[in-house]
């Protein structure tokens, strides 16, 4: 509540003005306070407390007619005033807490807050002072567990024991329940786990209660039902950051006296069935934000929020929200803030926008709307910042739209299918002279640069990336250089020379990004004080990297200069203290790799891929404790493999492909490469086999090893390999921001594929082109996620196993040019992802399964090489029954000789049962006569059946007269 911010200001002001009447402090109470000072460290002398009216020392303040100190307030953001030189001189106390404190009887506001006492527990002794109605230990860095005398306090009404994560933690909560009189409660990440519901019980014992904060106080369950009984003059009620991971409890929408709700970052799930209407009517604040799961209709939600007149700010970012914006959305008068972003919101931003008057920010960045921008939008003169960024915008913006947006001070604008444009004609000038971010991405706004932004004397950002500009890049906007800290017009068709001087050092600080990558722009590289960021790749640049880049640009921390035409080596003075990223891909750099390592201890990535580089890797890389991508494919380097990456704990992705690197695959995998996840070195002449270690990498989901002279067997425990058991995903190379556009070159399906940043990458393992024999290991077929296998042109013999069907996301399955034997198993019909298949140049037999995936491989080269095969798509038809597929060969002797046995026993027991009734007929006449005498009779009743029956009929059918 507003009321208790003010507090502490008004006995601040109290303590800086002159009292009328001059009270000396008592003398027990001076000699006390000195001793809390004694044990204070104060660097900026804030508290020199000199005299002997302690009533008027900093911080101190008596009651005027007893003299006795009623506040001590040590808080260090209390001198800050600007009437004063202190403002910014102020430190942060440390020390310990003086027991002499106890002395101040008469203390009702006692402020510790914003000070460092460097992980000491709160002192216990702070629970005797009994008249404190004031007690502030906020961000003061105490440490341990809450001490319960803090319940002895029973007169407070203001308690602020916030902290940083991890310090505070309370073990038991009961002692709150005795703080009836408290107005403000701030717990802010103090851990209260598994004490949720004595917590909530305490606070129903107070029952004036204005404001209860408990932000990310680890609660892991929130109330069903209302437990807030007795409190009801609750304000403000803060919970965000704790794991409910819970449905979302109706009382939270159905109390009236709410100005404040924050609930974000609380895993809540769904909105209750029916909000409220009319219970949240003095609302001025709902924070629901990061939850992720929250579902539920934007347009119901907004409907039930009506009646919160006084609504200011609402922010439901990065929830599951969908639904349409509806067009009640204008009866929010009073909104100052809106961020809807990153949802699921539909359909077309309504004209009753333009109705929020008092609207300063607005985010539907992240969203699924589309239709055209509706003009009213201009009619937001309050409107500060503008973001649409990432939906399907149709249509065009016009001068019109930006009418009245006098305190524009940032727009951001995208349309993810690039059918929108902003047209402004050439005269316009924009009303907005405040503008300092302006962002446009996958519109229309060329051919001609936007001479519009030329005014715009505040400018610091200005991205215009794949906006459809020609040209040459003005020469007024290198004159703007001075105020730019970020310049991006990567994805145009921008052509012309880049000037060799721009003028950054305005910026004040080296934050300066600069992406000029994927144009026409030619010349060489220029070399640009106080940045950070130089993006120049996809261009037309040539010329050598130069030489003192390193002394011209100390500060630069990501440099692109891929995909040019530059030559020359790499200079030495490549070494920059703060680079993170250096990727110099695909020119035509000769020479050898500079010695990476002295003094870069933020080197991150290093991309030398594609060139004419020769020599060894410098064994200064091994001091790059952050290096995690190395990518060097493509060169001339030559090395031996099985020494040179030792103690490389920290990379994840090693590309080697296409060089001259030999000896054996490097041994120790887990220890000195634990966080592998790809390992590329495709065409190389390594030998030796693959060691066995490498099944233990849990990260390693990318193996190529293709085109060496690798030998011996397929290792078994690749089947126990984690990394290739993962399901499709996308693998995050980069930790941090930056511009690296991260390239994964895989043979897929037969050819050469190059993965970019957060493209979908299936598990691979590529073995082709060596010498491996022996069988495919049968454990192989429980990486039931492999996206791709690759055995072809190796030695292998065996049959191919069974349960190969379980490989179920297998995509693509080259065995061919190897020794392969025996039938096509039937479960390979259940590899329904497979779309690449080669098993030609084996010698299989059998008939080629006919169901479900077989029937898309018409191509017959596929089983070229394979004479004992037939089937479809063969021109060889299976002329007689054959085993069925999946049945093993040397199972075809047991199968007839079982036949055999069960043919031979039907005779058996034919000829017994024949023999045992003819016998006894034979040997016994009087049977024999019994027997016949038998047949005789019956035969002579079913003759005389058959006449009675036979004249029956005649006479029906009118015949006996003939």
């Amino acid at each position: 509540m507003l009321g208790y911010f003010v507090i502490p200001l008004l006995y601040l002001l109290v303590s800086i003005t002159p009292s009328v009447v001059s009270t000396l402090c008592i003398e027990e109470e001076r000699i006390a306070l000195l001793k809390i000072r004694k044990d204070l460290k104060d660097p900026s002398n804030c508290f020199s407390w000199i005299g002997k009216d302690c009533c008027n020392w900093a911080g101190i303040q008596c009651d005027n007619q007893t003299g006795h100190v009623l506040m001590l307030d040590l808080n260090r953001y209390s001198r800050f005033f600007p009437i004063t030189k202190e403002m910014f001189l102020c430190s942060r106390l440390s020390g310990e807490i003086n027991p002499s404190l106890t002395g101040l009887k008469h203390l009702n506001h006692l402020d510790l807050s914003n000070n460092n006492f460097q992980g000491t527990p709160i002192p216990n002794f702070i629970g005797s002072l009994n008249m404190l109605s004031y007690l502030g230990l906020s961000n003061a860095n105490f440490s341990g567990i809450v001490p319960t005398h803090l319940g002895n306090l029973s007169n407070l009404h203001f308690l602020d024991i916030s902290s940083a994560p991890g310090l505070l933690w309370v073990g038991d909560i009961s002692w709150i329940s005795s703080l009836s009189s408290l107005q403000y409660l701030d717990m802010e990440s103090v851990n209260i786990s598994n004490k949720s519901h004595e917590l909530f019980q305490g606070i129903n014992m107070m029952p004036s209660l204005l404001e209860l904060h408990l932000s990310n106080c680890n609660l892991g369950t929130l109330p069903l039902s209302f437990p807030f009984g007795n409190v009801t003059s609750l304000s403000v009620l803060v919970l965000s950051g704790n794991p409910f991971n819970s449905p979302t409890p109706s009382w939270l929408f159905n109390m009236p006296t709410l100005t404040q709700l924050e609930l974000s970052f609380t895993s809540l799930r769904g909105f209750p069935p029916v909000l409220g209407r009319g219970n949240l009517c003095n609302l001025q604040t709902l924070h629901l934000s990061r939850n992720y799961n929250l579902t539920g209709d934007v347009a119901e939600i907004l409907g039930a929020l009506s009646s919160c007149k006084a609504l200011e700010s609402l922010d439901l970012r990065w929830n599951k929200l969908s639904g349409k914006l509806p067009y009640s959305l204008g009866r929010f008068k009073i909104l100052n803030y809106l961020d809807l972003s990153n949802n699921l919101i539909l359909g077309p931003l309504p004209a009753s926008i333009g109705n929020l008057s008092n609207l300063r920010f607005l985010n539907l960045e992240g969203n699924k709307m589309n239709g055209k921008i509706p003009e009213s939008i201009g009619q937001l003169s309050m409107l500060i910042n503008l973001d649409l960024l990432q939906n399907y915008w149709e249509g065009t913006m016009t001068n019109i739209h930006f009418h009245n947006l006098t305190n524009l001070m940032g727009f951001s604008m995208s349309s993810k299918n690039n059918s929108f444009a902003l047209k402004v004609t050439q005269e316009w000038v924009p009303p907005f002279k405040l503008l300092q971010h302006v962002e446009i991405r996958d519109c229309h706004v060329g051919p001609a640069f936007p001479i519009w932004l030329r005014n715009l004397s505040s400018l610091t950002d200005v991205i215009l990336q794949n906006v459809g500009i020609y040209g040459d890049i003005p020469h007024w906007l290198f004159n703007m250089s001075s105020q730019i800290w970020q310049l991006d017009l990567s994805h145009n068709n921008i052509s012309g020379y880049l000037p060799k001087k721009m003028n950054f050092s305005g910026s004040g600080l080296p934050y300066v990004e600069v992406d000029f990558s994927f144009n026409q722009l030619k010349g060489s590289i220029p070399l640009w004080s106080n940045v950070r960021v130089l993006t120049l790749g996809n261009n037309l640049l040539s010329g050598t990297v130069p030489t003192n880049i390193g002394d011209e640009m100390p500060y630069l921390q990501y440099l692109d200069l891929s995909s040019n035409h530059l030559n020359g080596s790499i200079p030495l003075s490549i070494n920059m203290t703060y680079l993170n990223l250096v990727d110099l891909s695909n020119n035509h750099l000769t020479g050898e790799i500079p010695e990476f390592g002295r003094g870069m201890r933020e080197l991150r990535i290093i991309d030398l891929s594609s060139n004419s580089l020769s020599g060894g890797i410098p064994t200064s890389i091994r001091s790059l404790r952050l290096l995690s991508i190395l990518e060097l494919s493509n060169n001339n380097l030559s090395a031996d493999l099985s020494s040179a990456f030792q103690n490389f704990t920290g990379l994840k992705s090693l590309s080697l492909g296409n060089n001259r690197f030999f000896g054996s695959m490097p041994k120790e995998f887990t220890k000195n490469l634990p966080l592998l996840v790809e390992l590329l070195l495709r065409g190389n002449t390594l030998i030796g086999s693959i060691p066995e270690e490498i099944c233990h990498l849990p990260f390693l989901h990318i193996l190529d090893l293709a085109e060496n002279n690798l030998s011996g067997s397929i290792p078994a425990c690749f089947g126990d390999a984690y990394g290739f058991k993962l399901p499709q995903t996308v693998f995050v190379y980069v930790l941090f921001s930056g511009p690296y556009n991260k390239h994964t070159e895989l043979v897929m399906k037969g050819r050469m594929v190059e993965y970019w940043n957060k493209m979908l990458v299936h598990s691979c393992i590529d073995l082709s082109n060596n010498h491996f024999s022996g069988e495919i290991p049968e454990k192989l077929t429980e990486l039931i996620h492999l996206g791709s296998l690759n055995l072809s042109w190796n030695r292998l013999t065996g049959d191919i196993p069974d349960n190969i069907g379980s490989l179920r996301d297998l995509e693509s399955l080259d065995l061919s040019h190897n020794h392969r034997s025996g039938l096509i198993p039937q479960s390979m019909a259940s590899l329904t992802f497979l779309s690449q298949l080669n098993l030609s140049y084996n010698n299989l037999s059998g008939q080629i399964p006919i169901a479900n995936q077989f029937g898309t491989f018409p191509d017959p080269s596929i089983y070229a090489g394979n004479p004992k095969l037939c089937g479809v798509p063969l021109p060889t038809n299976c002329s007689s029954p054959l085993p069925k597929s999946g049945e093993r060969k040397d199972g075809a002797d047991d199968d007839k000789t079982e036949r055999l046995w069960v043919e031979g026993s039907i005779a058996v027991g034919y000829i017994t049962g024949f023999w045992l009734v003819c016998g006894s007929l034979v040997l016994k006449r009087r049977w024999r006569h019994a027997y016949f005498n038998f047949v005789f009779d019956k035969r002579d009743q079913l003759l005389v059946l058959v006449a009675v029956k036979l004249a029956r009929a005649r006479r029906r059918l009118g015949l006996e007269s003939n």
